[in-house]
Order: C-alpha cells, then sequence, then structure tokens
C-alpha cells in the first residue's frame, strides 16, 4: 500500500508578514477590506502552492485567517454576543477581537501550550446561532482550481469549540444547537466535490477527555450520516485512556502526534482498526529542527507493520514556525544546516514517506547526517555552566528572609500603588532608530542618546500622569525574549523567522542552540538613566527562566529543565547588578508559566516544580529589602495557586480586564497571601476606558482583595499600543484610583 503524505495547516503571515502589515494599514485607515482580502489570499494561495511543489497529498485549506482562527469559527456559527450585535460585517469581526467604543473584546488566552493566543467564544443562553460559511465556501472553491482533490478543508470541532468557550448552556444543549450548522456545511462540502475532511479535535489530549466521550461519540455519529469521510486530527500530546475508544469513532482515519506524549505504546498496544487511515505526526510541527531520519524511518516502520494504512504528516499545523529556513544567511552555517521551517518540513515529510515506499533516499539520508555531525562539532558544552549546575544547594533557591519578614524592609508607598508593566510604545521613530544603529548608520554613542532622550520623555509622561512606580519604557528592546537573548551565549536569532502570536502581532523566537551564559551586564545602563530621571521607585525589567524557554525554540539533545536552569544562573547575575546599580524593585515577568503546563495533569508537577524552582534560582540571591515583581498574563491561576506562591514574589500582576474579574477571584479564593497587581485596563484593545470603568472593576477588586495587597496597573505591556492611547487610558487609571483612596479614606472617617 502506498504510504501518503498530509499536512495539517500552514504558516500564515508571509514570508515578509505581508498579512500583519495589511491588516495594521486596514486598522490605520489606509487601504479598504478588499485590499486587505486580496492579501491575505495571495499569502494563502502561495502555502497552497508551495505544499503542492513539494508533494503533498493532502494539503490542508481553510485555515488561513484575518485574525484568529477560533473568532472565524465564532463568526461562521453566528456565536456572537450580544454587545457586538449593533455591528455587522467586518467592524463586527474586528469588534471582537479588538473591542471598539467602549465594549470589550473577546477574552484571550493560550491555545493549549503554544504561545498563539485565541479569543475566547461567548455563547449565550438566548443565542440562536445561524450559521454563514460562505467565506469559509470561496476558500475551498479557491483550493481546488490549485490544489484539486488534494485540497482538504479544515474544520474546528464543535466539541473543541465548545470547551474552549465561555458557555451559559451545559455542553450537551449547545452541541445541539450547532450540529445541525456542521452538518449543512459537510453537504455543501460534499456538493463540490471534496472527498475528505480533517476535524480538529485537540481537546482530546488534555486531562478532561473521558469527561467528553458521550459528547465525541454523539458528535461524530451525527457527523458521518452526511458522508463524507472525515480524518480526526489531534494534536500536543497522545489519547491517553481516550485511544480505544476514539479508534472505534465512525471516522476514516484518526490523526496522532509522535512528538509529544506517547501515543506510539498505545498504538502498540491496542493497535489500530483495519478501516482507519493513522496520521503519523512524526515531523515536529512546533520544533525549528532538522529531522534525523534513521529514528524517524525506525518509528513509521514501527507503525507501519502495526497498519500499512499510514499517512507521513507534520505532529500539528505548521502555523507554528517561521517559513523558510533558506532565508537565514546570517547564520552561523553548521546551525543553518540543521534548522528546518515550514517549507523545509514539507520535504522531510515527503522525503520519509519516499523512504517508507521503498524508494532510495540514501543520499538525502547520509546529507543529513553528515551535517548533524558537522554541527556537534561547532557546538560543543560550556564546562563552567554545567559545572555550576552540579553544584547548586537549597539555599540558591531561597530569599534570604520569609515575605513577612521581608514586607516591612521594602519600598513604602501610598495605598493602591500604580504602576505600568513595563514597555511602552514601540513607534516607528524608535523601530528605525534601532534598525539604522543594526545597519551600523549610527554610532553607539548616539544611539544610546537617542534612546536616553525617549527613557527621559517616557519618565516625565509617567510622572506628569501620576504613578507611584516607574518604568524606562523599554525602547532599547525589540521583544522581551529576543532583547535578552542576544546577550546570551547559546542563543541565535533569525532575520525572517516571524510566526504569528495574534491578529497582527508576530513575534520572532529565538533559538537555543546551545549552553546558556551571560556575557556582560544587559539592562544596568538603561535602568542607571532611567532611575536618575526622578525620585520615584524604577523597576529593574527582566524576562523569567521559563517565558524565555516557553517563547523560543529550545535545542532538543538537553531537557527544558536543564535550559531553564541555565538561563536562570545569567538573571541571577542581573538582579545582582540592578541592585548593585540601585533598584529597589526588579521584575521578572513570567507570563507563559502556566501555557507550558503539560496537557495532562499527571504531568503538572514534574513542570511546576523545575520551572518555579528556575524562577527561585534567577531571583534567590535578592537582598530582602528588593521588591521583587513578576508579571503573568491571559493565565487562570486557581488550579496552581499553590505553586504560583511557591515563586515566593512580592507582587504578581495579572490580567483582569477581560476576564470580568475571573483570575482575580481564583487567586482571592485560594487566599493568596502575596501582593497582587489588579490589571484593570486592556492593552489588546484600541479604546480607552473610562474613569468609571475602571472605578468600578477597582471597587470589585478591593472587595476581593485587601487594600494593602492591591496594586493597580494595565493588563500587559503597552508596546502595541499608541500614546494618544496609552496617555489619556493611565491617567483614567490613576484618577479611578485616586477616587477610589478617596472613598476608603472617608469610609474610614
Amino acid at each position: 500500500m502506498v504510504i501518503q503524505t498530509a499536512t495539517l495547516g500552514y504558516a500564515r503571515m508571509g514570508k515578509n508578514r505581508e498579512v500583519k502589515k495589511a491588516l495594521e494599514s486596514f486598522w490605520h485607515g489606509k487601504c479598504e477590506i478588499s485590499a486587505l482580502r486580496s492579501v491575505v489570499e495571495a499569502v494563502e494561495t502561495h502555502a497552497w502552492t508551495t505544499q503542492l511543489k513539494a508533494g503533498v497529498d493532502r494539503i490542508a485549506v481553510g485555515d488561513q485567517t484575518l485574525y484568529d482562527h477560533v473568532l472565524d469559527w465564532s463568526v461562521r456559527l453566528g456565536l456572537i454576543p450580544a454587545r457586538f450585535r449593533q455591528f455587522t460585517g467586518i467592524d463586527q469581526y474586528f469588534a471582537m477581537a479588538r473591542g471598539k467604543d467602549g465594549i470589550p473584546a473577546l477574552e484571550m488566552t493560550k491555545w493549549f501550550d503554544t504561545n498563539y493566543h485565541y479569543l475566547v467564544p461567548e455563547i449565550e443562553s438566548d443565542l440562536a446561532p445561524a450559521a454563514n460559511f460562505d467565506d469559509f465556501l470561496a476558500t475551498v472553491k479557491r483550493a481546488q482550481l490549485i490544489l484539486r482533490d488534494r485540497a482538504t478543508p479544515v474544520i474546528l470541532s464543535p466539541v473543541t469549540l465548545l470547551t474552549l468557550s465561555r458557555r451559559s448552556n451545559d455542553l450537551y444543549s449547545d452541541l445541539d444547537r450547532l450540529l445541525p450548522l456542521y452538518l449543512d456545511l459537510l453537504g455543501q462540502l460534499k456538493s463540490l466535490g471534496i472527498t475528505e475532511v480533517q476535524f480538529h479535535e485537540p481537546a482530546l489530549v488534555t486531562s478532561h477527555a473521558g469527561d467528553l466521550e458521550t459528547a465525541i461519540k454523539h458528535t461524530y455519529h451525527q457527523l458521518a450520516t452526511a458522508g463524507l469521510p472525515m480524518q480526526l486530527v489531534t494534536y500536543f500530546d497522545d489519547l491517553g485512556d481516550a485511544y480505544s475508544w476514539v479508534m472505534q469513532l465512525p471516522v476514516a482515519g484518526v490523526s496522532l502526534d509522535f512528538t509529544r506524549g506517547n501515543n506510539l505504546s498505545l498504538v502498540k498496544a491496542y493497535g489500530v482498526p483495519h478501516d482507519k487511515v493513522l496520521g503519523a505526526g512524526v515531523v515536529d510541527g512546533r520544533s525549528v529542527w532538522a529531522i534525523e531520519p534513521k529514528g524517524l524511518l525506525e518509528l513509521l516502520q514501527e507503525l507501519q507493520a502495526i497498519t500499512p494504512n499510514l499517512r507521513v504528516q507534520p505532529s500539528a499545523s505548521l502555523q507554528f514556525v517561521p517559513h523558510d529556513a533558506t532565508c537565514e544567511t546570517q547564520l552561523p552555517q553548521p546551525l543553518r544546516d540543521v534548522l528546518s521551517f515550514a517549507e523545509q518540513k514539507l520535504t522531510e515529510v515527503v522525503l520519509l514517506a519516499k523512504g517508507l515506499n521503498g524508494q532510495d533516499i540514501a543520499h538525502e539520508q547520509a546529507a543529513i547526517e553528515l551535517r548533524w555531525q558537522v554541527f556537534k562539532r561547532f557546538n560543543l558544552p560550556n564546562p563552567v555552566v554545567r559545572d555550576v549546575l552540579r553544584t547548586l544547594k537549597v539555599e540558591d533557591f531561597q530569599r534570604s528572609l520569609p515575605y513577612e519578614q521581608r514586607l516591612n524592609r521594602q519600598p513604602k508607598l501610598p495605598p493602591l500603588p500604580t504602576t505600568t508593566i513595563g514597555s511602552f510604545p514601540q513607534t516607528q521613530d524608535i523601530r528605525q532608530l534601532r534598525l539604522r544603529y543594526k545597519k551600523g548608520e549610527i554610532s553607539q554613542t548616539d544611539y544610546h542618546q537617542a534612546i536616553d532622550t525617549k527613557i527621559a520623555e517616557c519618565i516625565k509622561r509617567q510622572e506628569d500622569v501620576g504613578l507611584d512606580v516607574l518604568v524606562h519604557g523599554e525602547f532599547e528592546r525589540t521583544d522581551m525574549v529576543e532583547y535578552f537573548g542576544q546577550q546570551l551565549q547559546g542563543f541565535a536569532f533569525t532575520t525572517d523567522g516571524w510566526v504569528q502570536s495574534y491578529g497582527s502581532r508576530c513575534v520572532r523566537p529565538p533559538i537555543i542552540y546551545g549552553d546558556v551564559s551571560r556575557l556582560q551586564p544587559m539592562t544596568v545602563r538603561e535602568f542607571r538613566v532611567a532611575q536618575s530621571l526622578t525620585n520615584k521607585p524604577v523597576k529593574g525589567m527582566l524576562t523569567g527562566p521559563v517565558t524565555m524557554i516557553n517563547w523560543s525554540f529550545p535545542r532538543a539533545d538537553l531537557p527544558r529543565r536543564e535550559q531553564a536552569m541555565q538561563i536562570a544562573l545569567a538573571l541571577r547575575d542581573e538582579v545582582a547588578d540592578l541592585e548593585a546599580a540601585g533598584a529597589a524593585m526588579v521584575q521578572v515577568d513570567e507570563p507563559a508559566l502556566r501555557e507550558g503546563l503539560p496537557l495532562k495533569s499527571a504531568r503538572w508537577n514534574e513542570y511546576l516544580s523545575w520551572a518555579v524552582d528556575s524562577f527561585r534560582l534567577a531571583t534567590g540571591g535578592a537582598k530582602a529589602e528588593t521588591q521583587i515583581h513578576t508579571h503573568m498574563c491571559y493565565s487562570e491561576f486557581g488550579d496552581i495557586i499553590e505553586h504560583i506562591e511557591r515563586l515566593d514574589a512580592d507582587v504578581l500582576s495579572i490580567e483582569n480586564s477581560r476576564s470580568n474579574n475571573a483570575t482575580l477571584f481564583e487567586i482571592t479564593d485560594a487566599g493568596y497571601q502575596y501582593q497582587v497587581g489588579n490589571g484593570v485596563y486592556d492593552v489588546h484593545s484600541p479604546s480607552v476606558p473610562s474613569v468609571e470603568q475602571i472605578l468600578q472593576q477597582l471597587r470589585t477588586g478591593v472587595d476581593l482583595l485587601p487594600v494593602q495587597q492591591t496594586w493597580i496597573n494595565p493588563d500587559c505591556g503597552l508596546k502595541t499600543r499608541q500614546w494618544e492611547e496609552v496617555l489619556p487610558a493611565l491617567k483614567n487609571m490613576v484618577l479611578a484610583t485616586q477616587k477610589l483612596r478617596e472613598e476608603i479614606h472617608d469610609s474610614s472617617h
């Protein structure tokens, strides 16, 4: 039987971030919606033709998006919350994504354990869903003109959609409302001549899969009545206990991730039904490292012996990796030769299938193996770093005094102190300044002077607004991980390695390829400049080790725990240097702590143990007088609160603006004892919240959390916003805080 190949989705933003640029041009009124759609379609068409030329047999279509694929399915299914129904068309779509005129956007959170953010659907009890699949069907028709019968539409399953939603009804009530809409879509696709669809069902790899068994069985037995073959697609982990009953569903095939979890053991133990296609996700869709063919061919041969009805494919959509590694001509050759981005992964998938089909791939295999040998000689271990890690002691992970004793030694501030998370607007002139410096068009002295001018302006603006604790603004930083990685040995940086984080927000994750060490202080110069300009405390700003791991492409040959500890050692030295420079507060951000959680709760403790320990190693050397802050955004805390407490951070700032105080409820219900920054201002929306809006949220906050534990701040950094949005929003935040202080004072007298 001939082994086929398939994909599950592709890189979305374009090699030159064409979608990002077109989106932002549209938002700024510089182009029409037709022009935006043309750009998106061109990027989509290029993705299809790239996969076609690579020789992929089944090509996923319909995964491209204007902002977020979950939002797309919410809109297609008519899941429009009441506050957005005053808008229509594209205005409604972007109002849901970004908010508008005081109307809060949909909540944003992480897509499983990735660094992609999706918009949480809201399904109200009185909602009568009415589907409109015109955009999706138009995409499928365009794809068929290019791909013919290779075009395989990607559909987000109703069960996964509902598990990701905020719902007023129970799961089964909403499922019964949605299933007729999905059946209608399948009927229309069948009438177009589509011969197979992918139903993406990542909810099945979570710890809650067992709770979904009845809903899943009901769903697929209903969908099967459409008579259109379905490939049930899972990724990011194994099926666990759900494996046996998932394999009995009335679907044509099941796709499994063989790069994470333990699906291989499940296949060996329980087999694969003879009527099912097994989609073998063996090429890691979330890694930038090239395959080592020998091991993967052996794995595929094991699978082939169990079921000859096999497809070779990436483990997940290729939206999580950049477009093309051959563009990275600035990287050292040995490193570049072992990188694999979306285009290269297509080649790898096809190569492995050729090997299974008996074609001679010995030459290609030998060439790949030689490149890995050269890279390993190039990338030798750092014995100094490894020796330090081997000799760490328990006290290296602890502050010198417990929190209760540190508290009175730390800076005295007004009740409900106000601050920001760290970054301020990254305007075009700042980006141009950094680019000119990078190109060598201006000297380091001139560059530093220009940055210092921006810092001075930022400090003055914060003082004018009335903030209590200031930041320097991070104008020298492109990205909160990239900036530090560029100053650490063991990190490499691409020029075009962009991936989508959300909407138009693209990130260029660093690549950790070797042992990590710090060469010199990384943030002290800018801190000194900022603190010299004000009598108010300025926070030193660092990115934590877990976030640096989770927002980078880590190396594949060393456990993530060890990589995190190496980064923590470098940050520990940076904290000491900031203290020596006069920093009374140091913020070590860990927004990615929760997103790194394994999808199976049984593995949480192992991950959280080393993740929290790496933070404690980075901050444990700080003096008792130094107030350690951390920031976490778009996370749920209730089920890991004991681990967050173990961070032993003096102040934790959180996102609380889109979640309707749910995050704060979780923290206070758990009896959290440390200070909390209530994130009351949604930085992902261009809307400016009113004083009354913020005040209402603050009142709720102090009803939940004692005043002495409460800080006030935006929900995240402000780099993506404009000054004309930021300044009035911060003024309103400070005014609301002042009003609340007065209310509290009056009520106590």
